[in-house]
C-alpha cells in the first residue's frame, strides 16, 4: 500500500496502526499539500454491500460536523474494491496511550479532557449523530493537550455484521448497560461511556473486569462500580460524584445531556483549583496570619542576625499604645480572614425549585430570587412551543449549594426546513433528496396526471419549497400517467386473437391475455365468437376485453358460381368482387378487362354471406347467400 494514490489525489505513507474493522494509514493529500489519515476497509467488510453502504452513510453523516474536538471527515472514496475513508490527521497519541503511560491522571487534567470531549459529544448529538463507541482508543489527545474525538459512526455500521471481533471485546469495558443489553444507543449511552473513560483516567483501570467479553457485559448490567476514592484517594468527593452520575444504570438518572456533564466537570474543575491549597488548619494559619512587612526583616535577621534593619529601630522607638493599635489590627484581619474563609467554605443550600413548562423569563427570575445563577441553552422541539423550559440540570428539589448554575434547556419551537421540490423525479431520487434534507418519507395512492409521465412524483405534500418541521413526513404519490378516458368497445367478433389485440390498442383499450373458449356455429374455428364487455359498450381507456374463440366446427362452407358480362362499349374496365361471410368482408377478385370479355369466378362462402360485384367502382348487383 504504501506510495499507492488513492483516488488519484491521496498518497500513502506509512501505517500507523489498524483495528478490526480497517488498517489506518498515514498520507498526504497531493491536491491541497497536507497530511491526512486514511481508513482502508479490510477486505471482508469491503466485500459485504450492506456493510458498505452503512459504512459511507455514516461517514457522509459526520462529515458535517464541526468540531475543534472532533476529527474532521475530509473524504469518503473507492479504489477498485478498496473502500477508505479521509480525516485529519492529528500529531499525538490516544488517550489510551496516555492513560497506559501516566495513569492516574491528576484530577485537573482528567476535568479538562472529559470536558472537551462531553463537549464534542453535545455537538453531535445536536446533529442526531450518537458515537456509539466512546473509549479511550477514539480519543485522540494532541502535542498541545487538546483532545479528539474519532471514529464516530463506525461503531454503528459495524455492529450489525462485526460481532465477535476485538473491537468489539475491547469496547466492551465501556459499553453501556442498555447497550449490552441490546437495546438501541442514545445520547445517554454515550454519556455513560464517557463517565466509564472518566473512571479509567482517574484510577488507571477500568471499573469492570472479567473473564470474557459477555462477563463484563453483565457486570455493566447488574453491578456497581467500585468508589474511585477508594483507588485513588485524591479525586475529590464532587468529582467522584459526576463520575458515578453518568455511569448511573439507570440512563434518566444520568446528566440529561452531554453538556451538563460538562458544565458539572466545569463547576468541579473551579472547586478543585480553590481546595487544593487548604491542608490543615495549621497551614491555613501560616499562609493567612503573617504579615509580610513583619516577617521579612525577621528572615533578614536570621540570615544577618548582627544587623538591624530600619524596622526593627523603628520597632524598638514605638509606644505602648503603638503597640496595641497594631494588634486590634491584626486581630481584625485574622477575624476577617476566618469570616472570609467560613463564608466560603459554608455556602448556603437551596431547593431548585421545579420550572419545567414555564417561560425562560419566569424560570430565570424564580431561580435568581433562590440565588442560583442561570444558563440557558437552547434547541428545538416538535411539540413544546418557543420560549417554554423544556427541561432543567439539576433537576427540581434538588437540594445545592447557592450560586450554583441551573441548566435551562428552553424551547425555539419546531425546527422548520425548506421542504425540497421533487416533483417530476423518480421515486428513489425524490426519497434520498428527501432524506437527505432531514424529513421521512411516506408514499400515498399514485394519480393521475397529464403532464407528468407515469412512475415520476405528481404531488408532495407539504408542497416544495414551504417551510415543514425537521424529521417530519413528506407524502409522495406517483404518477399513473394521463387519466384515462371513456371509449366504446369494437366489434371483435369474427377476428383472430392478434388482430383483436390490434383493434383493441387502437382505441387504447387492452386485450385480456386470459383467453377463453366456446362453440360457435357462426364463426369459423380460431375466431372470436363472443367478447367481454360486447361492442359499442363505453369503457375507460386502459381497460381490458376478454375475447373467447370458437373452438367449434364453424358455419358449413358453400361455393358459389358468379358470371360477370363486361359491356361492349370500347373501353377496358375494372371487375371487383367483394364477399362478406364468417371469415370476415374482404375482396376475392379485381382485375382489367377488355370490352366483351365474360368474367367465370366460383367463390366459397362460409355461412350466410353475401357477394357484391362492381365495374368500374360502380355496384353491378349484390346477392345474399
Amino acid at each position: 500500500m504504501i506510495g499507492k494514490l488513492l483516488g488519484n489525489r491521496y498518497e500513502i505513507l506509512e501505517q500507523l496502526g489498524g483495528g478490526g474493522m480497517a488498517l489506518v494509514w498515514k498520507g498526504k493529500d497531493t491536491f491541497l499539500n497536507r497530511l491526512v489519515t486514511i481508513k482502508v476497509l479490510r477486505p471482508e467488510y469491503a466485500s459485504d454491500q450492506d456493510f458498505v453502504r452503512r459504512f459511507r452513510r455514516e461517514a457522509q453523516a459526520v462529515a458535517s460536523l464541526s468540531h475543534p474536538n472532533i476529527v474532521s471527515i475530509y473524504d469518503v472514496g473507492q479504489e477498485n474494491d478498496a473502500h477508505y475513508l479521509v480525516m485529519e490527521y492529528v500529531d499525538g497519541e490516544s488517550l489510551k496511550e496516555l492513560i497506559r503511560r501516566e495513569a492516574p491522571l491528576a484530577p485537573g487534567r482528567v476535568v479538562e479532557i472529559g470536558r472537551q470531549i462531553a463537549e464534542a459529544l453535545e455537538h453531535a448529538h445536536e446533529n442526531n449523530i450518537i458515537h456509539r463507541d466512546v473509549k479511550p482508543h477514539n480519543i485522540l489527545i494532541t502535542k498541545t493537550g487538546r483532545a479528539k474525538l474519532t471514529d464516530f459512526g463506525i461503531a454503528q455500521a459495524s455492529a450489525a455484521t462485526v460481532t465477535h471481533t476485538d473491537t468489539i471485546v475491547g469496547s466492551v469495558h465501556y459499553i453501556s448497560p442498555e447497550q449490552a443489553k441490546g437495546e438501541p444507543a442514545g445520547p445517554k449511552s454515550d454519556i455513560y461511556s464517557l463517565g466509564v473513560v472518566l473512571y479509567e483516567m482517574l484510577t488507571g483501570q477500568v471499573p469492570y473486569q472479567g473473564d470474557g467479553a459477555i462477563s463484563v457485559a453483565l457486570k455493566h448490567i447488574q453491578e456497581q462500580p467500585p468508589s474511585l476514592r477508594q483507588i485513588n484517594p485524591k479525586v475529590p468527593e464532587d468529582l467522584e460524584k459526576v463520575v458515578l452520575r453518568a455511569m448511573d444504570k439507570i440512563p434518566d438518572r444520568r446528566q440529561k445531556s452531554a453538556r451538563a456533564l460538562a458544565d458539572d466537570l466545569v463547576t468541579i474543575s473551579e472547586e478543585t483549583r480553590n481546595l487544593t491549597p487548604y491542608i490543615d488548619e495549621d497551614d491555613e494559619r501560616t499562609r493567612i496570619l503573617p504579615n509580610p512587612v513583619v516577617i521579612r526583616p525577621d528572615r533578614q535577621e536570621a540570615r544577618e542576625p548582627k544587623s538591624v534593619s530600619p524596622v526593627s529601630a523603628h520597632r524598638k522607638k514605638m509606644k505602648p499604645t503603638a503597640w496595641v493599635i497594631l494588634g486590634l489590627l491584626a486581630l481584625a484581619l485574622i477575624a476577617g480572614a476566618g469570616l472570609a474563609l467560613n463564608s466560603y467554605l459554608n455556602v448556603g443550600e437551596v431547593k431548585v425549585p421545579a420550572v419545567e413548562g414555564r417561560n425562560y423569563v419566569e424560570a430565570e427570575q424564580l431561580l435568581k430570587e433562590q440565588g442560583l445563577n442561570v444558563k440557558i441553552v437552547r434547541q428545538n422541539h416538535d411539540r413544546i412551543p418557543k420560549d417554554i423550559v423544556i427541561s432543567q440540570d439539576p433537576a427540581a428539589n434538588d437540594i445545592v449549594k447557592k450560586g450554583r448554575i441551573v441548566q435551562l434547556t428552553v424551547s425555539n419551537g419546531q425546527d422548520l426546513v425548506k421542504v425540497p421540490d421533487v416533483v417530476d423525479w423518480s421515486f428513489e431520487d425524490a426519497r434520498l433528496e428527501l432524506i437527505n434534507a432531514g424529513f421521512e418519507v411516506e408514499t400515498t395512492e399514485p394519480v393521475y396526471s397529464n403532464s407528468i409521465a407515469e412512475g415520476k412524483i405528481a404531488e408532495q405534500s407539504p408542497r416544495a419549497n414551504s417551510m415543514a418541521p425537521r424529521g417530519s413526513t413528506i407524502k409522495l404519490s406517483v404518477s399513473k400517467g394521463p387519466e384515462p378516458k371513456p371509449t366504446k368497445v369494437p366489434d371483435l367478433t369474427g377476428l383472430t386473437q392478434e388482430e383483436a389485440r390490434a383493434k383493441l390498442v387502437g382505441v387504447g383499450l387492452e386485450l385480456d391475455e386470459t383467453i377463453g373458449q366456446t362453440e360457435s356455429p357462426d364463426q369459423l374455428p380460431g375466431r372470436v365468437a363472443r367478447q367481454e364487455p360486447t361492442a359499442n359498450t363505453e369503457v375507460q381507456q386502459g381497460s381490458k376485453v376478454k375475447i373467447f374463440l370458437n373452438v367449434g366446427p364453424g358455419p358449413a362452407p358453400q361455393d358459389v358460381k358468379v358470371i360477370v358480362p363486361v359491356p361492349q362499349d370500347g373501353k377496358t374496365h375494372e371487375v371487383k368482387i367483394t364477399k362478406e361471410d364468417a371469415e370476415g368482408k374482404k375482396d376475392v377478385y379485381v382485375s382489367t378487362h377488355q370490352p366483351g370479355d365474360t368474367v367465370i369466378k366460383e367463390i366459397r362462402v362460409y355461412g350466410h354471406g353475401n357477394i357484391k360485384v362492381f365495374i368500374d367502382g360502380s355496384l353491378l348487383y349484390s346477392k345474399d347467400i
